[in-house]
C-alpha cells in the first residue's frame, strides 16, 4: 500500500491504514462515538465565532476519495475563534463524509445512532504555525468544525457545491469555485461538543480540536446521490463512484468530551 494508496474498501480501507500509519492505533484517533450521558458540560467553554470572506473562496478538486473545496489562506480574512480555542485558527478548507445508504454516512456516531453524512471545515492555527502542513502535525494545530447531516428535506445551502460537482467528476480534476461562504451550512444553533482528536483519514495525525454541532443540518436523498456520483477514477479509467468515504468511531481511550450546553 503505497502512501497515497489508502481509501475506503477492503484493499486499503480504514483496517489496513495501520500498516501504513501505525498512529491509527494511537490513544487520540477520530471519529468517536458521542455518548451523550458521559459528556461534560464545561462553562468555560466560549461560544464559537466565524468570520469567513466569501471572497478567499478558491477552488473545488476531486482528491479521489472525496472533494475539497479550498481557500486562500494566506492571512486573516476567514478565522474561526472562541469556543476551546485560545488563537485564531484560519480557514482552509471544506469537504464532505458519506455513505453507501441514506443512514449511515457520518464518521461521528451519537449515542450509537450515524448520521447520512458529515460537513468538515477544516482550520489551522496561524497564529502559531506558519503553514497548514506544518501546523497538521502538531497537537494544537488544527480545529475542525462537523455538522452532522440528516436525510429529510433538500438542503438549497448545498446547491452551489452539489452543482459545482459536474466540474470534478475524475481525479485530479480542479475547477475555480468562487464567492462562497461555508457559514452557510452550519446550523442555526452553534452549540457543541469539543474534544482532542485526529484527522479521520491518513496521515491520522493526532492534531485536531473537534468542534462537532449538536444540531444537525439537512440533505436531501438525491442530494446524498450526488455526492455518491463523484468518481475516484482519473479520467479515460473505469468509472468507479465514490460510494462511501467514511471511518468508524474509534476508542475513547480515556478522553473527555466536553459540552457547551448543559
Amino acid at each position: 500500500m503505497a502512501s497515497l494508496d489508502w481509501g475506503y474498501d477492503g484493499k486499503n480501507g480504514p483496517e489496513q491504514w495501520r500498516t501504513l500509519y501505525p498512529i491509527a492505533d494511537g490513544n487520540n484517533q477520530s471519529p468517536i462515538d458521542i455518548k451523550t450521558s458521559e459528556t461534560k458540560h464545561d462553562l468555560s467553554l466560549k461560544p464559537i465565532s466565524v468570520s469567513y470572506k466569501p471572497a478567499t473562496a478558491k477552488e473545488i478538486i476531486n482528491v479521489g476519495h472525496s472533494f475539497h473545496v479550498n481557500f486562500e489562506d494566506n492571512d486573516n480574512q476567514s478565522v474561526l475563534q472562541g469556543g476551546p480555542l485560545s488563537q485564531n485558527y484560519r480557514l482552509h478548507r471544506f469537504h464532505f463524509h458519506w455513505g453507501s445508504t441514506n443512514d449511515y454516512g457520518s464518521e461521528h456516531t451519537v449515542n450509537g445512532v450515524k448520521y447520512s453524512g458529515e460537513l468538515h471545515i477544516v482550520h489551522w492555527n496561524s497564529a502559531k504555525y506558519p503553514s497548514f502542513a506544518e501546523a497538521a502535525t502538531k497537537a494544537d494545530g488544527l480545529a475542525i468544525i462537523a455538522a452532522l447531516m440528516k436525510v429529510g428535506q433538500a438542503n438549497p445551502k448545498l446547491q452551489k457545491v452539489l452543482d459545482a460537482l459536474s466540474a470534478v467528476k475524475t481525479k485530479g480534476k480542479r475547477a475555480p469555485f468562487t464567492n462562497f461562504d461555508p457559514s452557510i451550512l452550519l446550523p442555526s444553533s452553534l452549540d457543541y461538543w469539543t474534544y482532542p482528536g485526529s484527522l479521520t483519514h491518513p496521515p491520522l495525525h493526532e492534531s485536531v480540536t473537534w468542534i462537532i454541532c449538536k444540531e444537525p443540518i439537512s440533505v436531501g436523498s438525491e442530494q446524498l446521490a450526488q455526492f455518491r456520483s463523484i468518481l475516484s477514477n482519473a479520467e479515460g479509467d473505469n468509472a468507479v463512484p465514490i460510494q462511501y468515504n467514511n471511518r468508524s468511531p474509534q476508542p475513547l481511550k480515556g478522553r473527555t468530551v466536553k459540552a457547551s450546553f448543559s
